[in-house]
């Protein structure tokens, strides 16, 4: 058993643990579910009167009571009228017994010490192998039964755990860093987002600020696909349903997307991606195998009816903006162009510091109906993928049940500055689409032959990618990606003529500064520019002003010394061309 599995057991079994603490000090609560959670586990329940965080600390407390009774997790196996003997006043139970017998599925409970639990197993294999202060009980939250908001409103009570206590203080160590830097926080205190009540959830709005570090970003993105030969193209933001019918989208995601009738009663959806437009535009004409490949780039929003619960800052959002590409390829030229896509990839997350880890995300072949194809294009597309790994020398994970509905993909895992795993860009392998579409060229033999095509999202979203920035760099950006580069300060009025001149410099050599002239101390301008996280502030006295020098200061309090005005924007500008 490896560490993950092994982990996944210990804090399945917390869960159970964590039910029984919750019947010895409220015997008429009713349990529902109960899952291992990444780092954690959590518990779903009916509280007959409300409880609140101060009562945290006394169910650990009872956990660890009750721990000590405790050692083997019991199987007992029951028939579906026995099990509802059981839990005769629990509905929630009840419901899911009704649900396993409905599939034919068999029914068990699992007993350790005095609590009984309806379950499908997965547990330690003994509950003295729990350390007692290696779990804690954090915070609660509602949570719909089931998550369907027309159900009740359950208590979900969440834990982290893990297998010494020592693991378990880093993780919450990581937990306060990580509070210090959320993107929900900093990001309005660094002026880059807002959300308005009237707009809606999930739909975010970006400031003169956050739209220049979005700019910046996509325009990074465009500049390394223009070498490899991209096209701009560009898309409506709705579309008949007849398309996504026809690519297999509309049965996949049709409870997912927001639509829109006609007043002559045509329906027409808001597109959830964008692939299906562009295979349109691929297909407006014939193309000769000369002509291949064809790579179509489109930075566009896309709209998702998330439900509102699972919305979180920019990390989930209803109207996602992605830097889209779709290539349009011969089998033959399927390892070039991924090979292409991958050198991008590299280049561009390199530049934030991010190193990068490679999972190859396959279908589940004991669920094939859950994809478009059959088990040959599948093997044949997945092989596809295999391979250009092993020509880049590059060792994959292989993930079973990952794969996009309708192809292979390999997903790029990073890990931020303090340890957090994120999955960021995708390239993914489509042999189905183009033969849904009937896409194809025109070969030597003046034949047409299918071609293939290869989704590639560099940030995926540039929404989620620029919460990771933001939560990496806890707000302090490198030079090239900030959306102010320097802010440029004047001591007293005497010097507010040669201020402004520096200032108009820096603006003309394509440099993002902003003049603080306020009626200040220098002081006070200083630390409002730490305060915002500025990579440079430019301090300007009677001696710089006299000179025609000026005084530079780093981010976090170095003092670079007076420098030639001159020279200091040609450091900025090597240091914003070099993206370090």
């Amino acid at each position: 058993m490896d560490k993950n599995e092994k982990l996944q057991k210990l804090r399945h079994s917390l869960a159970h643990l964590l039910a029984a603490a919750i019947l010895d000090l409220w015997p008429d609560t009713k349990q529902s579910i109960g899952p291992a959670i990444e780092n954690g586990f959590y518990y779903d329940l009916d509280f007959k009167s409300p409880i609140s965080e101060n009562d945290l600390s006394k169910i650990e407390k009872k956990m660890r009571e009750i721990l000590k009774t405790w050692d083997k997790f019991e199987e007992i196996e029951v028939t579906a009228k026995e099990a509802k003997e059981r839990f005769e006043n629990n509905p929630y139970k009840i419901e899911l017994i009704d649900d396993l017998e409905k599939k034919g599925e068999k029914i068990t409970l699992y007993k350790s010490g005095a609590y009984i639990d309806l379950c499908r197993g997965g547990h330690i294999e003994n509950a003295k192998n729990i350390k007692p202060d290696a779990f804690k009980i954090t915070h609660m939250a509602g949570a719909y039964w089931r998550g369907d908001e027309k159900n009740k409103m359950l208590t979900r009570i969440y834990g982290m755990a893990f297998e010494t206590k020592d693991e378990l203080k880093k993780h919450l160590e990581m937990v306060e860093e990580a509070k210090k830097r959320d993107h929900k926080k900093l990001g309005p205190e660094l002026d880059l987002f807002v959300f308005s009540e009237l707009v809606g959830s999930g739909l975010p709005l970006f400031t003169p600020k956050g739209a220049l570090m979005r700019d910046s970003l996509d325009n990074f993105v465009w500049e390394l696909r223009k070498k490899h030969g991209y096209q701009r193209v560009d898309i409506p933001h709705i579309t008949k349903k007849d398309l996504y019918e026809k690519s297999g989208h509309w049965d996949k995601f049709k409870d997912e997307l927001f639509k829109v009738n006609t007043r002559e009663g045509h329906e027409f959806a808001i597109k959830p991606m964008n692939c299906p437009h562009h295979t349109q535009i691929y297909d407006r004409k014939i193309h000769s195998y000369r002509e291949m490949p064809v790579r179509y780039a489109n930075t566009t929003k896309v709209y998702r009816d998330e439900q509102t619960g699972e919305l979180a800052g920019l990390s989930r959002v209803r109207s996602i903006t992605q830097d889209d590409a779709h290539v349009f390829c011969r089998y033959s030229q399927i390892d070039e162009e991924v090979n292409k896509i991958w050198d991008i990839i590299d280049e561009f997350y390199g530049a934030a510091g991010f190193k990068l880890q490679v999972r190859l995300s396959l279908h589940d072949p004991n669920n094939f109906e859950a994809y478009l194809g059959t088990p040959e294009t599948w093997q044949k597309a997945e092989d596809q993928l295999r391979q250009a790994a092993k020509k880049r020398g590059v060792t994959t994970a292989e993930a079973k049940g990952e794969a996009a509905f309708y192809g292979p993909k390999i997903d790029f895992i990073t890990k931020d500055s303090i340890g957090r795993e994120w999955q960021v860009a995708t390239i993914q392998l489509d042999m189905n689409m183009p033969e849904r579409f009937d896409l194809s060229c025109v070969n030597e033999n003046g034949e047409r032959e299918r071609v293939a095509m290869i989704h590639a999202a560099i940030m995926g979203a540039i929404e989620r990618y620029m919460a990771n920035l933001i939560e990496h760099f806890a707000g302090a950006f490198p030079l090239w990606l900030s959306p102010v580069q320097t802010i440029i300060a004047n001591i007293s009025e005497s010097q507010l003529e040669y201020t402004k001149k520096i200032y108009e410099k820096f603006i003309e050599n394509g440099i993002r500064a902003e003049l603080n002239d306020q009626n200040e101390t220098i002081g006070k301008k200083i630390r409002e520019s730490e305060k915002q996280k500025t990579p440079y502030t430019i301090i300007i006295g009677e001696k710089e002003a006299k000179e025609n020098k000026i005084a530079v200061r780093k981010r976090g309090g170095e003092d670079l010394g007076q420098i030639d005005p001159d020279e200091f924007l040609e450091k900025l500008k090597k240091e914003i061309k070099d993206k370090k």
